[in-house]
């Protein structure tokens, strides 16, 4: 029975992370990792709620194609927290730098029009700061997040273009 116990002993423990990545720079990475992570759940509950509010004549294609988004996202925040973990970091949770989710909606009084407009503005803030993650990544050396962040980056700038597509007339 004491060894079964220490399987749910979930204290966390200092890992020692020896992968050619210095300390500083895992640190680095992990914390811009895990503003993006607040910020692409932020930009999640955002597509979310615009799926479920959308209305007028765009109505089928936004409220598809935002279905895709939102799952999309979902993938990406465990993906960006799977990476922060192999680190050697925790996932970032209540009161953690980067991890403050603000999420400012008004989704009643927006028009199909203008939440596509907000979730653009949403997508390419991604990409600026994913491009500068990006940077920082390749510079320590760290080739794995450098790979998953430009992965992400095609996937938003995809994203910005579908969306430009749906209201441009």
């Amino acid at each position: 029975m004491a060894k079964s116990a220490k399987v749910l002993d979930t204290k966390p423990r200092d890992v020692e992370v020896n992968t050619g990545i210095d300390a500083k720079s895992r640190k680095a990475v992990a914390e811009s990792l895990s503003a993006i992570l607040a910020d692409t759940y932020a930009l999640l509950v955002k597509t979310h709620i615009y799926h479920w509010n959308v209305v007028g004549p765009l109505f089928h294609s936004i409220h598809v194609m935002t279905e895709e988004q939102y799952n999309d996202l979902f993938k990406a925040t465990d993906e960006l927290a799977e990476r922060i973990r192999a680190l050697g970091y925790r996932a970032p949770v209540s009161g953690n730098k980067g991890a403050d989710i603000v999420v400012e909606l008004g989704a009643e009084s927006k028009t199909a029009h203008d939440m596509v407009a907000d979730l653009i503005d949403g997508h390419e803030a991604a990409i600026r700061k994913m491009r500068d993650a990006a940077e920082q990544a390749e510079e320590a050396e760290d080739f794995v997040s450098h790979d998953m962040l430009v992965g992400r980056m095609t996937n938003h700038e995809k994203v910005v273009w579908m969306l430009r597509a749906v209201v441009t007339e």
